[in-house]
């Protein structure tokens, strides 16, 4: 065997776990905390003020949008902290401003993480192009860690 080659499964010190604060969330929670558990790593809940959104709005309206889904952002990473917390495993929260793909690399990046474990909503085309794209898709296609997709199903 040569040096450097490495046998055996990836172990995982760091899973973020970017969250919007929808039930995808619950559907993506388990898989994350599974993979925190068995490698024993800290999970990040991050969640992303969309400033395209507090763009958009007008006049007063901007400070209030601004408040309030950096409220939204709290509740939900708090409440992803606060279930990896019961399963024993430690935890870091944080609420940033931006565009949310980019943001969720920037972070990977920034605090060292090993996996990120994502859920999808499992849009059509179309409702790809009206939300600008899939955060999802965009963070799989430019990280430069492991990315786990969680798909959740459309219902009919």
């Amino acid at each position: 065997m040569s040096a450097g080659v490495q046998l055996g499964i990836e172990m995982y010190d760091r899973v973020l776990v970017p969250t919007d604060g929808t039930e995808t969330v619950e559907q993506t929670l388990p898989h994350a905390l599974s993979i925190a558990a068995d490698n024993d790593a800290t999970v990040h809940a991050l969640y992303v003020v969309d400033n395209r959104l507090v763009t958009a709005a007008e006049g007063d309206a901007t400070d209030d949008l601004r408040d309030s889904l950096e409220a939204d952002g709290e509740a939900a990473v708090a409440d992803v902290a606060d279930r990896a917390a019961a399963e024993g495993l430690e935890t870091v929260e944080a609420v940033r401003t931006g565009t949310p793909w980019k943001e969720v690399l920037a972070y990977a990046d920034e605090a060292d993480c090993d996996l990120i474990v994502i859920g999808a909503h499992g849009k059509t085309p179309k409702e790809k192009i009206v939300s600008l794209g899939s955060v999802s898709e965009r963070v799989v296609d430019n990280a430069s860690i492991p990315v786990f997709v969680v798909r959740r199903g459309r219902s009919e």
